[in-house]
């Protein structure tokens, strides 16, 4: 025994001292060139590190739709853990080929102007400085890919839009976005357009960022560029509506996360086991960049109005997801009237008010965001906590994980089923006292613990240093 174990010390001596890999290769000895480059080149403001974010539709906020009346939500929504608010579009709304009343806050006439409707630009600035005024930001929903046919730029700038093969003005290609023309970025003019609005919008109104509409379809060089020119203003959020790696190399802070939705509602909404659920989870920690935020959601206004409400897609297992949301990797949004119980699709063309007489989930999210600000682990990219798989003995059925970082950890256990389910976990290196966060007891895992719970049912351990 004692000549096998210099044998093999002696063998590792060696292969360091010629610095061998094991199979007699010499090594380069420049091994630098070898190290792993961070792929997210944006640098994040330091205030979205652990930040939240909540959707706002003015036209159907308040019965008078208006910026003034607004604010009288902002307390409240403070109260609730909300950091980032993003305004839909704040724009004059075309009036050509308008659909419904209303119209489309996504078909923009005046890239440069305030829609009248939601109040005047002494309104919007008076919003602005109160939401900074409760350390809160703010960011606006920038339609870039597309104008309203009545856009002075149609007629000014027609260079700058996409064509029919007949030389005509066009909705964006393959869609049936009728009232709306799809502008060409193969234009440099464009593109140094576009650029000074989004600038203007920083400079002189001092918001703090962009949601950008349909991202993807407008070239990630001019995101790239316009980001720079953003951030030497001051540091900005940009949140895209697409989901892949590419916008988060120098231009996006966070994308959506459309195949969470995918996956969660392919178990609620259309009766399929958790696979697609754990495959995204699975991918989500290898292969999405490790900075890269993901926007998380249950809904959103695109969901609600054209794919069915909250209710609908995901009915008993609402707060099971919403919990999924606010604990996995990413950044949780509710969307304006979830914490109400929003059980409809709200009008997108015409006023349809939110009734906010039952702030049924405002305590959950409260918890779960309260729970983001407090613990590391949660926080977003770098800043928080890998998700490390819990193993079950009901796999099939129980979503199980920690995350872990500087000495502060989340345990999420949720029975993604409509099962009552008894599940044993393997919590060997999770031993430990945690405060479970919804009842605040305490539980104690010993290295192999069972737990009953009910269908749809959900823990939240937390341990924080903090």
């Amino acid at each position: 025994m004692k000549s096998s174990v210099l044998l093999i010390f002696g063998l590792i001596l060696a292969m360091l001292l010629c610095n061998c890999d094991g199979s007699g290769k010499k090594l380069d000895g420049d091994s630098t060139k070898y190290k792993p480059v961070e792929y997210v080149k944006v640098n994040h403001p330091d205030w979205a590190k652990a930040a939240t974010i909540y959707e706002v539709n003015i036209r159907q906020y308040t019965k008078e739709g208006t910026f003034r009346a607004f604010e009288s939500h902002l307390a409240r929504l403070k109260d609730m853990g909300v950091d980032i608010i993003w305004l839909m579009p704040i724009h004059p709304i075309g009036v050509e080929k308008r659909k419904g009343t209303l119209g489309s806050e996504y078909s923009v006439k005046d890239y440069f102007g305030v829609n009248p409707e939601f109040g005047s630009q002494a309104d919007f600035r008076h919003l602005i400085q109160k939401i900074h005024e409760m350390d809160m930001y703010v960011i606006i929903d920038w339609v870039g890919n597309h104008s309203a046919w009545d856009n002075p730029l149609a007629k000014q700038h027609p260079d700058w839009y996409s064509k029919t093969p007949e030389g005509h003005f066009q909705p964006t290609p393959w869609y049936d976005w009728d009232d709306v023309i799809d502008f060409d970025y193969d234009n440099p003019e464009l593109r140094q357009y576009m650029t000074e609005a989004l600038v203007y919008w920083v400079r002189d109104f001092d918001i703090d960022g962009y949601r950008c509409d349909t991202a993807g379809f407008i070239p990630t060089d001019f995101w790239n560029n316009a980001r720079a020119e953003l951030d030497a203003v001051k540091p900005v959020f940009m949140l895209g509506e697409w989901e892949s790696r590419d916008l988060h190399e120098y231009a996006f802070d966070a994308t959506y996360s459309w195949s969470l939705w995918n996956a969660m509602t392919a178990v609620t909404r259309d009766g399929k086991g958790i696979g697609q659920l754990v495959e995204y989870l699975a991918h989500d920690e290898s292969t999405f960049p490790r900075d890269g935020y993901r926007m998380l959601f249950t809904d959103n206004h695109d969901k609600n109005s054209w794919e069915g409400n909250q209710i609908k897609n995901f009915g008993p297992a609402l707060k099971a997801s919403m919990v999924l949301c606010g604990t996995i990797n990413g950044m949780p949004l509710c969307y304006g009237g979830q914490e109400a119980g929003l059980d409809r699709s709200l009008k997108f063309f015409d006023k349809d008010e939110i009734d906010w007489s039952n702030l049924a989930y405002a305590p959950l999210y409260k918890a779960l965001f309260d729970l983001k600000h407090d613990n590391r682990a949660l926080w977003n990219g770098n800043h928080g906590g890998r998700m490390i798989r819990l193993y079950n003995d009901k796999l099939d059925k129980v979503i199980s994980f920690s995350r872990t970082k500087d000495g502060n950890r989340v345990v999420s256990i949720v029975n993604y089923s409509a099962e009552k389910v008894s599940v044993r976990l393997d919590t060997k290196y999770l031993k430990g006292t945690y405060r479970e966060v919804f009842s605040d007891k305490q539980i104690v895992f010993t290295g192999s613990d069972a737990l009953d719970l009910k269908p749809w049912g959900y823990l939240v351990l937390t341990t924080s240093t903090n």
